[in-house]
């Protein structure tokens, strides 16, 4: 069985049951006292949270009305926290952090939120419940438990779930916040909380459009050695998570790319016929997607289009509002990664062998043992 697909199915179902839950979550703690202050937000997380937190940057700055800047825990806990000799005083509860960590107990995620309480900033967690680590330091919690999926068989498979629980959650406090401070009026928060609902039936659609082409792709590209995932705006997110996904059920080397940047860089890449996936929403990235997309092919790649509609070698997703596409352009590039890994007959994460334990042993990187700096 196909495990990691089979997660990918269970996405829409995912969404609708946890709505309600995480929409009241949301409405508790972002109440008149927390967000009226505010004139910065930052959000905070590594792997797949950190994902979540680039894709909805967007929203925070357009529904929330607040400037909003994702950056990875080690940046932001070490150098944008860091006291220095000329800035010891604190830096006022009108910024917030919101760190991200389903699982509660990554170290870099907790050390960010610690440092910017210890500089006077107001303090939230994402995380599956409000006993995990990151929790007990966060002023407010936001809860994201997701429900186990039937015949799982125990095995660990590449992250989707929970990084859409992450995005849903992140979604619906944007919606909030921008509720409460008056950015957006009652009725237009309701009507983007309903396009996000949305998104579960176009997930559907998603995997009816390109399940056997991510099939027949997987199959087409088996002597590929390396990928590159490309997207702008919200879809930069999709490019990261698509990647690391590829890495995770595969272990293939895989890139994720701006598109913009791409022209700068990958465009002098030495091997020629590399698979590129182009992920595009058709909305602000539109022109500078369709000149990279010729660029691409001029000099020999192997591009496949991710996108509402389109021809050539394409892997459509149903068409949704820019602002939500990571939760609908990613079902396609899983899609993708998964058929590749039962292909090649690849277990994901390469069974935790050489070194690669969850925790402790041989290589590990300790993502919940390491050194905390506060």
């Amino acid at each position: 069985m196909n495990l990691f697909r089979e997660h990918i199915l269970s996405l829409p179902t995912l969404i609708e049951e946890v709505f309600p839950i995480f929409k009241a979550e949301a409405e508790r703690v972002f109440d008149e006292a927390l967000c009226q202050p505010l004139t910065r937000l930052y959000t905070v997380g590594c792997g797949d949270s950190h994902h979540a937190c680039e894709a909805t940057e967007l929203a925070f700055e357009l529904l929330g009305g607040l400037p909003t800047e994702p950056m990875m825990a080690m940046q932001f806990a070490r150098y944008a926290m860091a006291p220095t000799p000329n800035l010891q005083s604190p830096i006022s509860n009108l910024q917030a952090v919101i760190g991200v960590s389903v699982s509660g107990g990554v170290t870099r995620t907790i050390e960010g939120v610690m440092r910017a309480a210890q500089r006077g900033m107001t303090t939230l967690a994402i995380t599956s419940s409000d006993t995990t680590p990151i929790a007990k330091v966060a002023q407010h919690v936001l809860t994201t438990l997701v429900p186990d999926v039937p015949n799982a068989q125990g095995v660990q498979v590449p992250g989707s779930r929970s990084f859409f629980a992450s995005l849903v959650m992140l979604y619906l406090s944007a919606i909030r916040l921008g509720e409460v401070r008056g950015h957006l009026s009652a009725a237009h928060a309701e009507g983007w909380r309903s396009k996000l609902m949305g998104c579960a039936d176009a997930i559907r659609e998603t995997v009816r459009l390109s399940d056997a082409a991510a099939k027949d792709l997987a199959q087409q590209t088996l002597d590929a050695t390396e990928f590159v995932f490309c997207g702008s705006g919200p879809n930069r997110a999709s490019a990261l998570f698509s990647a690391a996904k590829v890495l995770e059920a595969s272990g293939d080397p895989a890139l994720a790319q701006d598109v913009e940047e791409w022209a700068h860089l990958q465009y002098f890449a030495k091997m020629a016929n590399t698979p590129t996936f182009l992920i595009s929403a058709s909305e602000r990235d539109a022109s500078r997607a369709e000149e990279i997309g010729v660029a691409m092919r001029t000099i020999g790649r192997r591009v496949i289009e991710v996108r509402p509609q389109g021809s050539g070698t394409l892997l459509r997703y149903a068409a949704c509002d820019e602002i939500f596409a990571p939760l609908v352009a990613t079902i396609p590039t899983m899609l993708f990664a998964s058929y590749r890994a039962e292909l090649k007959g690849e277990p994901y994460f390469r069974n935790f062998g050489g070194g690669r334990s969850i925790e402790n042993g041989g290589g590990i990187s300790r993502i919940r043992t390491s050194e905390l700096v506060v």
